[in-house]
This record gives C-alpha cells, structure tokens and sequence, in this order.
C-alpha cells in the first residue's frame, strides 16, 4: 500500500502540470492536424482502391495522394497559428517541428509526382503504394514534433515499417525482396537499440519527455546510465540517416528498391531522424557527444565517397552519395546549437531537393524492369535528351557545391559553423571529400555530353507530372543557392527556441549568429 501510495503520488506531481494547462477544445487536435490528413487521405486510397479497376486506380488514386499532401501542408499552415505543447506534455508545435513537417509532406508531394508514369510503366498496382507513402509521411511528420521518447518511438515504426514494403515494392524482383528483407531484419535491430536506450534513459532520470530529461541532466551530476543511453539512441538514429559506421545496408536496398523509392528514402526519413537526432543532440545535451558525432561524421564522409568511386551501377553510386552527406550533416551536430541546428536545418532542405530530383530521372530513364541504370546506360543522353541531360547535370552541380545552387550554400553553411566552432580537422576531411565526391559525380555528366553511345537506350518522352516533379527541385535547389537567406532566417529563428529549450539561463535576447547582409 505505501509503495502504490508514492507511485500515485509521484504519477500526480509529474502529470499536474499537464493537465493543468487549460486549452480549448480542438487545439490540441488542431496541433496535430497534419497527421489526421495524411491519415484521412490514406484511408480513403485504401477503401477506393478495390473499387476501381487497374488502369484508372493509377491516376486517380494518385491524385488523391496528391491532393491529401496539399492538404496536409495547409493543414501544416494552420498548425503553425498554435503553438505550444498538447496531448500531455508529447507533442509540441513550434517553429522548428513546422519547418520539417513542411518539407517531409513536400518531399511526399514530389515522389507521387514523380511516380505516376513509374507506376504504369513498372506495372504495379497503386493503391497500397500511395497509401504507404502518406502512412509513412505521418509517422514522419509526428517525429519531428514529439518531444517524448515513446512517442518518438512510435512514430519511428509508423515510418519504418512503411518504408521496408515500399522497399520491396518490384515483386517481380528478386533484388527488390532482398532489399526488404535486409531493409527489415537491420532496422529491426536499429530500432531496439533505440528503444533499449529510451529505457536507460528512463532508468537514469526517471522521465521519457526530452525537455525534462534535460533539466534533470543539467541539475545535478550526469550518471554513466545517461551517456550509454545518449549512445544507444544514436547508434538507433545512426541506422535511419545512413551514417557510418552503421550504413552497410543502404547500396543494397537502394539498389534494389523502386527508384522514386529510394528518392523518397534517402529524403524524408532522414530528415525526421536528424529532426529527432537534433532534439536529442541539443536539448538532452550530455557532454561527450561530441567524439561521437565527430567520429560518425569523419567515417561517413570518408567511407561514402570511396565507396562511390568505384561503382558502375548509378543507384549505387547515389547510394554512397548518400552516406557521405549524412556525414556532412553531422559535422552540424558538432557544433554549438545556435550555429549546428541551423545549418543542420538548411542541409536537409537543400539535399532534399536536389537528391529527389536526380533519383526523378533515374527513375524515368531506367525505363520496364529498370534495366538502364549503368553509367554506360548514360553514355550519349546529351545528345538523344538534351533537357534531361541538362536536368540532371543541375542536380549533380548542386551535389557536388557548385556555386549557384542549394548545395553550395548547405556545405558553406556547415563547415563555416564548424570553422567558427574550431572544429579545423573535422572541416579539413569534410573540404577534402566533397574534392572527392566531385570526381564522381562529375563522371556521371562526362557520360552523358563527352561520350558516344555504344548500345540503344530508349529514352521516352517525359510526362507532365515528372516534369512538375522536376521542376519543382530545380526551382527549390536554385532558389536556395541564389536566395538563400530567408530560408536561413527561418531555421535561426528555429534554432533559437531549441537553444532556449536547452539552456532556459539563456535570456530570449541572448545574441544568436545572423545570416551575412550579403546573401
């Protein structure tokens, strides 16, 4: 009796602030309203999908994904006119978690695009892809809000478990159920690590909500429980961006996954781990992260851009591209959080729009079964298809930091924080490898303008919807390398409530770093 008395108590003290805050009726739902879209639109594509036959479920189940991610960045509009916490203290609205609600539902918006002439010519059925995508897009959007372990956990699988069947998507396909398999069986590892350490967590400081766990931390002495913690939820966060050294997976399963697929991949989910990864990193802030991070990032930029040398096959190749700028990232999260948050945040937005648009044409050149995705495949498109050549040699400028395009401003933006922050090796390896990475990416465009064609490639007109998908990431990869400073605005406004949320001795009118007049 006495030990249930002080748990009821102790249950009381933790949830009368919560319950204490009054709020109209509606709010709370009101700041999770993007996710209640997402989920309405993908239940009406699963309930519509057996009444339609074959050839009509593939545009209009489409277009009502569509429509459903339009609607949920309106939805994401009006989340943003009510900030603040809801649902007991779990999820909370707020200039940061809006900016990754925006570009996770956009990201979703791109891929169906791109995926309508996919679909017809891969011949797959529609209906559970496009559900799966919103589906995952809410598991997503609801990471990048929760500020609650568990609940990051949860959203964390909504996401994940999307994401390994849409990896096996080409059932025809052996390399497509392979990369499922290995897709499912390493993430299902990855995901206990994470739960194993929210456990610890628990066990060090008795809360799951990151903002408490935080105050906890900074009060007293730090146990050795929180650093293993810490530890254990990266190496969790680690497997979802395709760091180093936990990336094995990721040529395998983007290799055999659908192409707008693996755009999609190499996209959204990172971009809810590292919004998940910041929270952690910065609010929870336990000394020692940073040979961790500083480790991860130097091994990721090395080992990616190696691995990418050598490949012939382009979504291999693009696979390899990937881990090395998940390393680049992470040189954000070695720096102070004013400075790492926001470069982290322009980052991801950048390489969003680039890396969707090159796997946008590589998901439309590779044509019935995929079978031209070689860099021999490429060989001649400059001439046979001048636009898409053109198109693609953007994308590839932007990837390598050509001035000009959103790639510049993100690497810019990041070893600069890093320089400010003294981290003069770290940003040494990370200007060495991006001279690396150019020799690769720069082959891919040598390909396709200085080398004849030795076989027969069909390359078939491109549809209107991928030329909106298209058009689309070149207009946000030049947007963000001509007229980047608005969007840096935004994520340094960001960045100082996650700052304030970390260090509360902090007064709101401590100096933040401010975007040069120039840009």
């Amino acid at each position: 009796m006495i030990a249930e008395t002080m748990i009821a108590r102790t249950l009381a003290a933790t949830l009368a602030p919560a319950f204490s805050q009054t709020l109209p009726v509606g709010a709370e739902y009101v700041r999770i309203l993007p996710e209640i879209v997402l989920s309405v639109f993908g239940m009406i594509v699963m309930v519509l999908e057996p009444l339609l036959d074959e050839e009509k479920s593939q545009k209009v189940l489409g277009l009502i994904a569509l429509v459903g991610t339009l609607a949920g960045i309106g939805a994401t509009w009006l989340m943003a006119q009510v900030p603040g916490l809801a649902f007991w203290n779990m999820v909370q609205v707020d200039g940061f978690s809006v900016f990754f609600h925006v570009l996770v539902i956009a990201i979703a918006a791109v891929v169906i695009l791109s995926s309508f002439e996919y679909m017809a010519v891969q011949r797959i059925r529609a209906g559970e892809y496009y559900a799966l995508i919103l589906f995952g897009v809410v598991g997503m959007a609801l990471m990048s809000s929760a500020i609650e372990l568990v609940l990051i956990f949860i959203a964390l699988e909504i996401s994940s478990i999307s994401s390994y069947v849409l990896a096996g998507f080409r059932r025809h396909e052996a390399s497509s159920a392979e990369s499922s398999l290995k897709y499912f069986l390493l993430g299902s590892f990855a995901t206990a690590f994470f739960l194993y350490g929210v456990a610890l967590m628990f066990g060090a400081t008795g809360s799951t909500n990151i903002d408490q766990i935080g105050r906890t931390l900074q009060a007293g002495p730090i146990p050795l429980l929180a650093f293993v913690a810490v530890a254990f939820m990266f190496v969790g966060l680690g497997f979802k961006v395709a760091a180093a050294p936990f990336h094995i997976w990721t040529p395998d399963v983007y290799e055999g996954a659908p192409a707008p697929i693996v755009g999609f991949m190499s996209t959204a989910p990172k971009a809810a781990a590292f919004a998940v990864l910041l929270r952690v990193v910065f609010v929870i802030n336990v000394p020692g992260r940073f040979w961790l991070i500083w480790v991860s990032a130097a091994l990721s930029m090395t080992l990616g851009n190696v691995g990418a040398l050598v490949q012939n096959n382009v979504k291999r190749l693009l696979a390899y591209s990937s881990i090395a700028h998940a390393g680049y990232l992470l040189v954000a999260f070695a720096v102070a959080p004013g400075l790492g948050t926001s470069a982290a945040m322009f980052y991801t937005a950048a390489y969003a729009a680039m890396n969707l648009g090159a796997f946008a044409v590589v998901s439309h050149f590779a044509n019935a079964g995929e079978r031209y995705v070689t860099l021999e495949d490429y060989e001649g498109l400059g001439r046979s298809s001048p636009l898409l050549a053109a198109t693609l040699t953007i994308f590839l400028l932007s990837l390598i930091g050509i001035p000009m395009t959103g790639g510049f401003f993100a690497k810019f933006y990041v070893f600069s924080a890093a320089v400010k922050a003294n981290l003069i090796w770290l940003t040494i390896i990370g200007v060495l490898n991006s001279g690396v990475g150019a020799y690769y990416y720069l082959r891919i465009i040598v390909m396709m303008y200085m080398r004849e064609s030795r076989k027969e490639v069909p390359v078939t007109p491109v549809p209107f919807a991928l030329r909106l998908a298209l058009a689309a990431c070149i207009a946000a990869t030049l947007y963000l390398g001509i007229f980047p400073s608005r969007v840096l605005r935004y994520a340094q406004g960001s960045a100082q409530q996650l700052v304030q949320q970390a260090l509360p001795e902090i007064p709101p009118s401590a100096p933040v770093p401010t975007v040069p007049a120039t840009l």
